[in-house]
């Protein structure tokens, strides 16, 4: 892998239908691809809007299959297209009664690489995703892509230290955790939770949350997308908390193993005294 990998956030207010979004977020990969970007992701389930601040079953329609679905099948040659690993956050439908918070993991040249499902399922005052969603099956998988190893962790997995390391414990380098988060709800956490995670896992981390309102209750989402190194500080600004945006940054790699050298975290974990947890 590279030293040195420019990669891209996307942060997009909702356009009213899914074509439009779909198209105007091709777009905005375009610019991050002409800026030099070898990997970018999108925000969480970016084709559509942030529908589970209500309950209602219409938008069960906003799902789709992996990898045939036409969104993923268009990321698929924009991937090919771009020359860029695209990591690709949408609405799954398995079958008639099944439906996931998956992204889709594209390497650059266009091939489908996997999936991972949202693992941990909020049903609490304005995020009702257990009425959309079941929980991830799939474990936490690792990519192998053009950049090197990449992992997924969605939205409100974020509060959970364990995927995190797992993820590092499986090699991944940048994790990208796509987000749909409001301003007065947990504008304090996004601050800090991501920047911890990379500095206790010694990898990249990109933070991407979705911006603007959307017509739906309770909707204020902040942006704010940034990247946070493994010394857990941000890579340059963080994106706009009002506007669209497209972050890119370029991410020294050889960070890591400095990072990793320095404070040995890996090292020194003790996995034989940590059986509470799993236990509990």
């Amino acid at each position: 892998m590279s030293q040195t990998v420019r990669a891209a956030l996307v942060q997009a207010e909702w356009t009213g239908d899914k074509e439009s979004m779909v198209e105007k977020n091709i777009g905005y990969a375009r610019e991050a691809a002409a800026q030099g970007a070898q990997v970018l992701c999108f925000q969480e389930i970016f084709s559509s809007s942030y529908f589970c601040t209500v309950q209602d079953p219409q938008y069960y329609d906003e799902a789709e299959e992996i990898p045939s679905g036409p969104t993923i099948q268009a990321m698929l040659a924009l991937a090919k297209e771009t020359e860029m690993v695209l990591v690709v956050p949408i609405y799954e439908r398995v079958d008639e009664g099944t439906f996931y918070n998956t992204s889709a993991v594209i390497d650059a040249d266009g091939s489908f690489l996997g999936i991972y499902r949202k693992t941990h399922i909020p049903q609490v005052e304005g995020f009702w995703e257990k009425y959309y969603f079941r929980p991830g099956n799939l474990g936490y998988p690792v990519f192998d892509t053009a950049v090197g190893r990449i992992g997924v962790y969605i939205c409100y997995d974020r509060h959970f230290p364990e995927g995190w390391r797992v993820l590092g414990l499986k090699g991944a380098k940048i994790v990208f955790n796509p987000s749909a988060t409001t301003r007065g709800h947990s504008r304090y956490l996004w601050e800090l939770e991501q920047p911890a995670a990379a500095v206790a896992n010694e990898y990249f981390v990109g933070a991407i949350n979705r911006v603007g309102a959307e017509g739906l209750t309770d909707t204020d989402y902040y942006g704010s997308s940034y990247f946070a190194s493994p010394r857990g500080q941000l890579v340059g600004d963080p994106g706009s908390d009002t506007a669209d945006e497209v972050v890119v940054r370029d991410l020294d790699m050889g960070l890591i193993e400095e990072v990793r050298r320095h404070w040995a975290f890996y090292r020194d974990r003790r996995p034989d005294v940590y059986g509470e947890i799993s236990a509990s």
